[in-house]
């Protein structure tokens, strides 16, 4: 029985009505893969989607939102971002745009920084980027550990991560920690072992850097295989500064997604294509160490899923624009805009293995970014430009 001293919630619905083009990503509510309405409507209740379609067919709701004629588009789904760091490689990338080339060695600095650090720090750090990446319009956000290196690091950081988002990486193997510069297998025991052991309670996924510089194969295979045993999903960071096994491994541990894919084999592009692991693109690290771009189009036209990610971290893509990776992939990915739109938004929700974000459609959580623009197009046309003027994440005006 309700009592007059009790207070009871009233749900609320919401329409945003007047949105020039909007982006659906579901082929069945509108024009082609994107799902295109044109004068669209798109109706919240609670933190879901309960409605989407033309503005005159809109129901009636307890409030209404007038976009104005701008476009609107799913939250940014970000699969890939270090954020528990303390310090800063400002040097290290003046060096490098200085001629200096990139190598997987800068991590050690971010390591001891990190270390050093206290909980406080780390834990205002990640909410400060994360808030960052909001603001552009990324609703959901996988955080990664892979500074800390020792099992009591690398657990506070997957707990300080795990405060921020339910996409948690273990990333103990990121590179050989320094005090084991000399037995790379008895760090790779340690991985497997007790560190893993602490860790996977707190976390979703288990990645590896499978790359020269970081652990070759069997290294690699030795830390996704410990990984599934503990019940996490493998992820790989796979073939970013060169050929090598990242790619075919991931596809044979059923990896989510193998993340740079920037020197790719013709084997490898057929077995992204002929599996479930996607390609996640990261052109922020390429931009920011002067490399050579994955191709995006090659992927595409043999039939891959493709993602798109900053890969925020700070050494090699210090970056958590979205916008700015979807201008990137269109110049110089052979990307065109709606396919980047899609990477960044349901791509990204196939990285995490997830479909309750990345579109707009009845059921879906409650995640869309405004733009100051009638097209998402813009987000190619118009670089560099801040374009997300409002965002809702589950249903809430942020």
């Amino acid at each position: 029985m309700t009592t007059a001293t009790d207070t009871v919630a009233t749900p609320t619905t919401t329409a945003l009505v007047h949105i020039s083009s909007l982006v659906t990503n579901d082929p069945s509510l509108g024009e082609g893969p994107l799902g295109l309405i044109q004068d669209a409507a798109v109706v919240i209740d609670g933190d879901r989607i309960a409605w989407v379609g033309e503005t005159s067919k809109a129901p009636t709701t307890d409030n209404r939102v007038d976009a104005a004629g701008r476009a609107a588009i799913p939250g940014f789904v970000d699969s890939h971002s270090h954020l528990v760091f303390a310090g800063d490689r400002t040097e290290e990338f003046n060096a490098r745009m200085s001629g200096r080339a990139y190598s997987a060695g800068g991590i050690r600095t971010t390591v001891a920084a990190t270390r050093a650090a206290s909980n406080n720090v780390l834990n205002a750090n990640v909410a400060r980027y994360v808030v960052e990446a909001l603001h552009q319009g990324t609703t959901t956000l996988e955080i990664k550990s892979g500074y800390g290196l020792t099992s009591e690091d690398e657990a506070r950081a997957l707990s300080i991560a795990a405060a921020h988002t339910d996409e948690v990486t273990f990333l103990g193997a990121h590179i050989v920690a320094p005090e084991f510069a000399d037995d790379p297998a008895a760090y790779v025991d340690l991985v497997t072992g007790p560190m893993l052991d602490m860790c996977a309670p707190h976390a979703r996924w288990v990645d590896v850097f499978c790359e020269r510089g970081a652990f070759d194969g069997d290294q690699a295979r030795a830390v996704l295989t410990a990984g599934k045993e503990r019940g996490l999903i493998p992820r790989v960071h796979a073939n970013q500064l060169s050929y090598g096994p990242g790619v075919q491994l991931a596809v044979e541990l059923d990896a989510a997604s193998a993340d740079h894919c920037t020197h790719l084999t013709d084997a490898d592009v057929d077995a992204l294509a002929q599996g479930d692991t996607v390609a996640t693109l990261l052109p922020g690290a390429e931009f920011s160490t002067r490399s050579t771009y994955p191709d995006a189009r090659r992927l595409l036209d043999a039939g891959a899923t493709v993602a798109l990610s900053p890969d925020c971290n700070p050494g090699s893509s210090f970056t958590s624009s979205m916008p700015f990776c979807i201008a990137l992939a269109v110049r110089d990915m052979g990307m065109t805009p709606d396919e980047a739109v899609w990477a960044a938004t349901a791509g990204g929700a196939r990285a995490l293995r997830r479909d309750d974000v990345g579109r707009i459609a009845p059921g879906a959580r409650a995640d869309l970014a405004l733009l100051d623009a009638p097209s998402h197009v813009h987000l190619a046309y118009r670089p560099g430009v801040p374009l997300v003027s409002a965002v809702w994440r589950a249903g809430t005006l942020v």
